[in-house]
């Protein structure tokens, strides 16, 4: 559990500071310097319990880093940046390493799985489920079909669905409850709502997502048996990627008349 921000900014900020791979001393250092303004080795040192000959190592760190400025006098002072400023520099430096991380990983990755998910795969967990299909709505480029109840439908979820029509993806969602279908149209008026296939109170149906035709995901409620229900307080889905995917077959199957915008009752 992360220190309280509010209740405890020291300690709160030196335990985020560490996270980002500054060392202890470091990054006690530098919140010392935060709290003095400006100040010596002997300065951070009666302030942060951090040995004074270490905070000279610690100051090479942090200069490295672009975390801190000195001033050549006699003694040295050190200077830090501002919360902003380096607030900035790590939200870059965590973008760059997550898009290197992402370019390692997709070179890694085999042709086979880039072009086609083979079989079906379970993912169990309300939480688990929920990043699964943020993942999915993420890389949606032309259409997403998402039917749900109003328990699963979050905020982290609706900004992926904002973010999608953004960039031009149709939505289309069913299995609304009033309240939220109005929330819809507000954050994300792009969105097209339309009626269920079937009565989800009826089932213990959580969610049923299809994204560009080619990915899939289904989930369903489940009870302390792992059995479905729809009193149960977990979650379990299934899902597969790919044109000829078995569960996306079936399910662009049973979607056709909504993704070509045809009524059954007209065909």
């Amino acid at each position: 559990m992360g220190s309280d921000p509010t209740e405890n900014p020291r300690s709160a900020a030196v335990e985020q500071l560490e996270r980002f791979g500054l060392s202890s001393y470091a990054a006690r250092t530098y919140v010392a310097l935060a709290g003095l303004g400006t100040g010596t080795a002997r300065d951070v040192s009666r302030v942060s319990d951090v040995p004074r000959t270490r905070v000279y190592d610690a100051v090479d760190e942090l200069h490295d880093r672009g975390l801190v400025d000195v001033q050549q006098s006699s003694p040295k002072r050190f200077w830090a940046t501002s919360a902003e400023t380096t607030s900035r520099t790590f939200e870059r430096e965590f973008r760059r390493r997550t898009d290197d991380l992402r370019t390692a990983l997709t070179e890694l990755e085999s042709t086979e799985r880039r072009d086609e998910q083979r079989g079906v795969w379970t993912v169990e967990g309300r939480e688990a489920v929920a990043d699964r299909l943020r993942g999915l709505l993420a890389e949606a480029e032309e259409e997403i079909v998402y039917m749900t109840v109003m328990d699963l439908l979050t905020d982290d979820l609706i900004d992926e669905l904002h973010a999608a029509a953004e960039r031009g993806v149709s939505i289309e969602l069913a299995g609304l409850s009033e309240d939220v279908r109005e929330r819809i149209e507000t954050e994300v008026p792009e969105a097209t709502t339309f009626e269920s296939l079937w009565i989800w109170s009826d089932t213990a149906a959580g969610r049923l997502a299809m994204v560009d035709g080619r990915q899939t995901l289904v989930s369903v409620f489940v009870d302390d048996d792992g059995l479905a229900g729809n009193g149960g307080q977990s979650e379990t889905a299934i899902w597969g990627e790919g044109e000829t995917n078995s569960l996306v077959v079936v399910l662009r199957a049973l979607f056709t008349w909504r993704l070509d915008g045809v009524d059954p009752s007209e065909r």
